[in-house]
């Protein structure tokens, strides 16, 4: 064999075993990237409960329809992460108020997830018209007892608006006897969701079909339960310091008119935006009683924080003033006063 052939059978091997080498390093760096999860990430691995309850009704889990559409909905909320991170931060602040309420009207505890779905427990505006943390319509609203007026709406109002849905649920209990199809009807309706049912020949919501919205809503609801219930499992590690606390609160009750809000909110020590976040049902800078509002009595109860933050308007005038002190002292002292004589 030539000197030439050897020398070139030799740099073949060479680059062989420099290639192979080569997509060994590759293959274990690519693998690294793939498996290596940032700090805080959380390899969620999401199964289904075996079995589960909705106001302490069963969850028919044997029906592989059934068991796909909880697990879809447990895969969308789990991870819409921020979403639902935020609502289990709200949930610190507003969910003893609704449970309260929810015992009082004995109303089962798991309707408080009705809440979560429709709003995300904030006091938003849809565009079909439907408004707060129950999302009512203005006509249901006004049926249920809640005031919507130029100056006031108690849809906005977290204790008056959870009464009033629990009016609506307690009175759609006694239509359909299921706490499952009331829940459904929160969202089609009782005429909607009876109507489906003798249609359909059925009498329970998981054997009914539905439009898509309303065969979803239960299934979101049984989501947001398991995921708020156990939420380390799905990898929501939020210390209880980071959720949004419950505020304490004076109960001021007002029930004479009051032309001036902001001025009020002044008094108490807090700007008119603190006393607007606190009591989001006052509309405008303004309550109005008429005279028969004042014959009846009429009262409203204006919440004022216990520890209100100070406005950051007094900060700014403080330091406006520290400003205008120092100036003034500046301008004052006398080897800084320089005589125009002194200049020619």
């Amino acid at each position: 064999m030539s000197n030439r052939l050897k020398t070139g059978l030799i740099l073949l091997t060479i680059a062989f075993l420099l290639g192979c080498i080569l997509v060994q390093m590759f293959t274990q760096t690519l693998k690294s990237e793939i498996t290596t999860l940032p700090d805080g990430y959380h390899n969620v691995l999401i199964r289904v409960p075996t079995t589960f309850e909705f106001c302490g009704e069963q969850v028919p889990l044997y029906d592989e329809e059934v068991k796909e559409s909880f697990d879809k909905e447990l895969y969308i909320n789990v991870f819409r992460h921020s979403s639902t991170s935020l609502i289990i931060k709200r949930s610190e602040k507003f969910f003893p108020i609704i449970e309260q309420i929810l015992r009082e009207e004995e109303v089962p505890e798991d309707m408080k997830y009705i809440a979560v779905i429709e709003s995300g427990l904030e006091n938003v505006r849809s565009f079909a018209g439907a408004d707060g943390y129950w999302q009512f319509m203005e006509e249901t609203a006004k049926e249920f007892d809640l005031e919507i007026s130029k100056e006031v709406d108690e849809r906005f109002h977290i204790e008056k608006s959870t009464r009033a849905a629990c009016k609506y649920l307690k009175r759609s209990y006694k239509k359909f006897g299921n706490w499952t199809l009331v829940a459904a009807s929160y969202n089609r309706g009782m005429g909607g969701m009876n109507a489906a049912l003798r249609n359909q020949n059925a009498i329970s919501y998981y054997d009914v079909a539905l439009n898509n919205e309303t065969a979803r809503y239960i299934y979101r609801a049984l989501a947001f339960k398991e995921i708020m219930q156990h939420p380390e499992k799905y990898g929501f590690v939020i210390p209880k310091e980071l959720r949004y606390p419950p505020v304490k609160y004076r109960k001021i009750p007002l029930d004479t008119t009051i032309n001036d809000i902001s001025a009020l909110a002044v008094k108490y020590g807090m700007s008119y935006k603190t006393l607007k976040y606190h009591n989001p049902w006052l509309l405008m800078n303004k309550l109005t009683f008429d005279k028969k509002d004042l014959k009846n009595k009429k009262e409203y109860i204006l919440l004022v924080p216990q520890n209100p933050p100070m406005p950051h308007s007094n900060v700014l005038a403080q330091e406006s003033l520290q400003m205008q002190k120092m100036l003034d002292s500046i301008l004052h002292e006398e080897d800084t006063v320089i005589d125009i004589q002194d200049v020619k």
